[in-house]
């Protein structure tokens, strides 16, 4: 079995052999998939984040339903994320990683939280997720009972497990510009 380094490693050379362009077509179609999902449809409240050039890109997403939906984002805050509510572009600060971070107040009722929207860089067929190796998501979804589905491009999908302990949390989930694969 691969480890979760090496894992991150193929992942990310297969990622240098797309366009920005390219990332940013594969976004849209898996992001309008997820618009015609119930869960979606029926969320007030839907944790997402602020994507990093080599993700899934969000930030239009954000900004369209933001103006529909209450959307929450996560912030780096020490070895914990934190959430804060998105109220606008102009209400964002670089934070740790580089990562566009709302400057609000963190929310703590994360019951009203519909659907969690949930990076990674690789994810397999049985829900398992490979994150960028902080931990950060995995304590989050300790913390709260959230549903949770893991988007990412096909390319990052895994047909043989992933390496998961105890700490992993497994999605409800997996989506790429393909439609659901799990």
């Amino acid at each position: 079995m691969q480890t979760k380094q090496s894992i991150r490693s193929e992942i990310a050379q297969k990622k240098k052999q797309y366009t920005r362009e390219e990332l940013n077509r594969l976004s849209l179609r898996l992001l309008n998939q997820l618009e015609q999902h119930p869960r979606f449809q029926h969320a007030r409240t839907v944790l997402l984040y602020y994507s990093l050039p080599d993700e899934v890109q969000t930030h239009g997403f954000v900004e369209k339903w933001s103006k529909e939906k209450d959307i929450i984002l996560p912030v780096v805050k020490g070895d914990e994320l934190e959430l804060r509510k998105y109220t606008g572009k102009e209400n964002l600060t670089k934070g740790n990683f580089h990562i566009e971070e709302p400057t609000g107040e963190p929310i703590s009722e994360w019951d009203t939280i519909d659907l969690a929207l949930i990076p990674g860089v690789s994810f397999d067929r049985q829900g398992n997720r490979l994150g960028r190796g902080k931990g950060y998501y995995d304590r989050l979804l300790h913390k709260a009972s959230l549903y949770k589905i893991g988007i990412c491009f096909h390319f990052q999908l895994r047909e043989t497990p992933l390496p998961a302990d105890a700490l992993d949390i497994p999605m409800d989930e997996v989506w790429t510009e393909n439609g659901r694969m799990y």
